[in-house]
């Protein structure tokens, strides 16, 4: 697996091998999200269910300002930190948290966090994704112009949400949702 485009461009990085709890996103899947939401520069991101943090060194790479990782597995944290530690990445750029979706959220709403890029990306079969964006919708967790991308082997609706555009991209089994506040 490599990072696609930015700083970070070409570098490779790993990934947990722990199939069972950790499904990695495709180059080619990243490469086409990162094209679709276009300048991020700036960009506070949170990467839940973060796994080996591609997306979210990859929203670095591109000029992100801050990332915070996070998961619940131990095996992912582990190489969350390899992969920033093999590609040099500045402290100050992240922050790496070991905890589950559910009070993460509750303790970035405690420090008054906002975010401009979200990517959702469970393991399919635990994903409350509808769930997960109403909650950070009423966690007041979202800048105005916020965007979250969702991984899903299956249909979600948002139709609760109040976001104006939503796309669609089918790769195989895998749809990605881009949502746009």
């Amino acid at each position: 697996m490599r990072i696609i485009g930015g700083k970070y461009r070409h570098r490779l990085i790993s990934f947990p091998d722990d199939m069972a709890h950790t499904r990695p996103t495709k180059d080619r899947i990243r490469e086409a999200v990162f094209s679709a939401l276009g300048d991020i520069n700036g960009f506070q991101v949170l990467d839940l269910y973060a796994g080996s943090g591609s997306m979210g060194i990859e929203a670095i790479s591109r000029g992100a300002k801050h990332a915070i990782f996070v998961d619940i597995s131990s095996l992912a944290i582990k190489t969350i930190k390899d992969n920033i530690s093999n590609l040099n990445i500045d402290s100050s750029d992240y922050e790496i948290i070991k905890n589950n979706d559910l009070a993460a959220i509750e303790s970035f709403k405690q420090r008054n966090l906002k975010f401009d890029l979200v990517v959702l990306d469970p393991p399919y079969e635990q994903g409350e994704y509808e769930k997960i964006v109403e909650l950070l919708v009423d966690s007041n967790l979202l800048n105005e112009n916020a965007i979250i991308v969702m991984e899903t082997n299956r249909a979600i609706t948002l139709e609760n949400i109040d976001y104006q555009k939503n796309k669609e991209y089918h790769y195989g089994e895998i749809t990605i949702y881009i949502c746009w506040r």
